[in-house]
């Protein structure tokens, strides 16, 4: 009977669930059978019903099939199926992993081209566009310390962990672990090494500590004043009018300039946190400057400068974020009217369908021009630019490549009514390196200075410049 094994400690077992089914049964038999006895004109009707109770126990109590049972080892542990526990699952594991994993044959010691990867999972192979085996080690990764790593594992039997930055527009940061594995006798040593990307890791500590550093710093200024300030409207100046606006004013002005400061240095952090991973929306560079002239109108009117817009005859639609776009023409254009005179003209230029030398090219003549951020160079890829030029003093020649450092300010320029934290070319420099863009500065002493970002466009406008004419 199925009860036999019991499913658990508090199921009944074969002998009271004997007991109870039968003797149920057997009641139920003999009252309907003395029934018959007793009323001859239903004996029919009883004894069918009898028939029918004790056929229908009989089946719902036949003894079934034992269940299939996993067999077990010595020691109680179970032998699990070999579909399991095969080569198929295990690929299945290796493929699925997140983390670059590679398998590395050795061949001769002194031989650096016959160390191949005999085995990539699907992480490494979108990550450095190779096959899943064959692929020569060297050439997927050419950082000397991982090289090394993975000779010591292969023919030392040594383990591992090398950290390691890969260079381009875009840092990252990188850690590898390599191990040897066992080898069948006469067989190629084999190592493992497996990548992880520490990028955004790293890129959190070097936040918090740099924003501690900086705020520490040029937080102190203000602060002190503050407090200055504060102790003299406590002192002899509790009953002086006239100071105590003078002082209040200024303290203000202080509160103000410490608020800039946070909310750049969190927008700063914010941007270079997100640094290395692509933008996936789409804007329209024209719209976004048109955008940013409207909402200066009032701070260029109270300094009577007039702002020109030429948003180019086609739409230039680009791959970027938005609000960062939006904050890269907002920077440029603050610091444009900064450095104008009252009366003065700002120029504010877009245009479209630029070739990586077009983009990059020089739009000021006679003035000393320097890439601040270079993209790599891609084929097939056009460009939309944005070009803020203003009319002001201009930059000498050795203020260029500084520009873009934090908190850099040109001599002379430290103090007096042009307000700002100094990070706001900073800003621009990590959204345009995000973006896979260019920032390229012109400028000469008396002749002003043109700020050019420039970024990728998107896939429809670049399949359309790259059409041939019909004749």
């Amino acid at each position: 009977m199925p009860y036999e094994i019991s499913p658990s400690p508090v199921a009944p077992t074969f002998t009271s669930r004997l007991w109870t089914v039968g003797t149920s049964v057997a009641i139920s038999l003999v009252v309907m059978i003395g029934l018959a006895f007793v009323h001859p004109e239903l004996a029919v009707w009883l004894i069918g019903g009898a028939v029918l109770i004790a056929v229908s126990a009989w089946l719902l109590n036949m003894p079934s099939a034992p269940e299939p049972t996993e067999p077990v080892l010595e020691g109680g542990q179970v032998d699990l199926q070999p579909s399991l526990i095969g080569g198929d699952l295990l690929d299945r594991v290796f493929e699925a992993l997140d983390d670059p994993v590679l398998i590395v044959s050795g061949g001769e010691p002194d031989d650096i081209a016959g160390r191949r990867i005999i085995m990539a999972n699907h992480a490494a192979r979108e990550l450095m566009r190779i096959q899943r085996q064959g692929a020569l080690l060297v050439q997927v990764i050419r950082e000397p310390g991982v090289l090394e790593a993975v000779d010591e594992a292969l023919f030392g039997g040594v383990s591992r962990t090398t950290d390691y930055t890969t260079g381009g527009q875009r840092d990252r940061r990188w850690r590898a672990w390599t191990r040897p594995l066992e080898q069948a006798p006469g067989a190629d040593p084999l190592a493992l090494v497996i990548l992880r990307d520490e990028t955004d890791a790293r890129r959190t500590e070097m936040m918090r500590v740099d924003f501690l550093a900086n705020a520490s710093h040029e937080l102190r200024t203000p602060l002190a004043s503050l407090s200055g300030f504060i102790e003299t409207l406590k002192g002899h100046a509790r009953d002086d009018a006239v100071a105590r606006d003078r002082f209040l004013d200024i303290m203000a002005a202080q509160a103000d300039r410490m608020t800039r400061l946070v909310a750049d240095l969190l927008s700063l952090s914010r941007i270079e946190l997100n640094e290395h991973i692509p933008p996936s929306g789409r804007v329209d560079l024209d719209r976004a400057a048109a955008d940013v002239v409207d909402a200066v109108s009032v701070l260029v009117k109270e300094k009577a400068i007039s702002v020109v817009l030429d948003q180019g005859e086609a739409r230039a639609s680009i791959n970027g974020d938005r609000d960062e776009i939006v904050q890269v023409v907002q920077n440029l254009l603050d610091n444009a009217v900064k450095y104008s005179s009252p009366g003065g003209v700002v120029e504010i230029t877009v245009v479209s369908d630029l070739g990586f030398d077009e983009a990059g090219a020089a739009r000021m003549a006679g003035a000393t021009r320097l890439p601040l951020v270079s993209p790599d160079r891609a084929s097939g890829v056009f460009y939309a630019a944005v070009t803020v030029r203003d009319h002001g003093p201009g930059l000498a020649r050795e203020h260029l490549p500084r520009l873009t450092e934090r908190f850099y300010r040109v001599e002379g320029q430290k103090s007096g009514e042009r307000l700002g934290t100094g990070l706001g070319l900073a800003i621009v420099k990590h959204i345009v390196n995000r973006h896979q863009g260019g920032l390229l500065v012109e400028s000469a002493p008396g002749m002003g200075a043109a700020f050019t970002a420039w970024f990728p466009m998107v896939v429809e406008r670049r399949d359309v410049r790259t059409t041939p004419l019909a004749d």
